[in-house]
């Protein structure tokens, strides 16, 4: 086990096993066909991904009633949508490329996964076309919103997850893979439950919990390229720590563990009968973001000369 497999699993594998306790009881019944799986050259993630997944699919989501969506931020759903996001994000990576701003990191990342989110809609991956678009788009624009507000110096209402993630790029004084965790930590175990919760859990033709399990197996297959690409370009020690796929396969584990936990935080958000305890849910979000944006900060320190040097060129 490499010294990034053994932090990650430190920080984060828990994650796993709380999402799962989280669930309601296995249901047979209640499962949607499990979707072919992403092929796995490493043996590891063979035994492993591949049960996970089958596992993951028979946790049921819990009765919550459709609702209609009432934002106005894709509120057609058509494809168009996720075209403006990848638009608004290749510009923003190219501006902040363009400093070598140690946010790159995580426009990057975020760019290639969402173009890997538009070529599975488009390719028929998903059940609900529509509903994809729309998550894609309103989970982009929470992100454009706070990174905007906090580039013009205004932290009112910055989550904390999303504060300590944002002063550690500013302040330059975090490893590439640093950079990436924090943001990654911040984007889904803090904002994603909202956005989940403000989309809608559940469609007219029932519950969305399959199309989004169904990512999963999508993002397997962006570990190793992204990861190739962000040390080619920002810093070189961002793929160093490598035990061939093995690390990838901890990296699906850990994935499938944050978004279980996110669907029953979403889950959660909407089931909270009052705004108390609409309050207390939220609460529970914020400070558990908080809590592994803590951590992730204090492992992952680094100088910023070198990776500095490295991006004026390559960048």
């Amino acid at each position: 086990m490499t010294p990034l497999t053994r932090v990650l699993a430190l920080l984060l594998a828990p994650l796993l096993t709380l999402g799962l306790t989280l669930g309601p009881a296995l249901s047979p019944a209640a499962a949607a066909p499990a979707p072919a799986p992403t092929p796995q050259p490493d043996p590891l993630g063979r035994l492993l991904l591949g049960p996970l997944d089958a596992l993951v699919g028979l946790l049921a989501p819990l009765p919550i009633p459709a609702t209609p969506y009432t934002g106005d931020v894709c509120a057609s759903g058509a494809d168009a949508c996720i075209d403006d996001v990848v638009a608004r994000m290749q510009t923003r990576l190219d501006r902040v490329a363009g400093d070598c701003a140690h946010s790159s990191i995580f426009s990057l990342a975020y760019l290639r996964v969402t173009e890997n989110v538009r070529d599975a809609v488009r390719s028929g991956y998903f059940a609900d076309r529509a509903w994809l678009n729309r998550v894609d788009a309103v989970f982009a624009e929470l992100y454009f919103d706070t990174t905007t507000r906090w580039e013009a110096g205004d932290r009112t209402g910055i989550p904390a997850a999303w504060r300590i993630a944002l002063q550690a790029e500013d302040d330059r004084a975090m490893s590439g893979l640093g950079n990436f965790l924090l943001a990654m930590n911040a984007h889904i175990n803090r904002d994603f439950p909202h956005v989940l919760a403000t989309v809608g859990l559940t469609g007219p033709d029932g519950s969305h919990k399959a199309d989004h399990n169904r990512y999963n197996n999508r993002l397997d297959s962006l570990y190793a390229p992204v990861f190739a690409e962000e040390a080619a370009r920002f810093d070189p020690t961002f793929d160093d720590i490598d035990a061939g796929t093995a690390d990838e396969t901890v990296a699906g584990v850990i994935m499938r563990g944050w978004r279980e936990l996110v669907w029953r935080h979403a889950e959660a958000l909407v089931l909270a009968r009052t705004p108390a305890a609409r309050r207390l849910v939220e609460q529970q979000i914020e400070q558990y973001a908080a809590l592994q944006a803590r951590l992730i900060r204090a492992a992952f320190v680094a100088k910023p000369a070198a990776r500095d040097a490295w991006c004026a060129t390559h960048g």
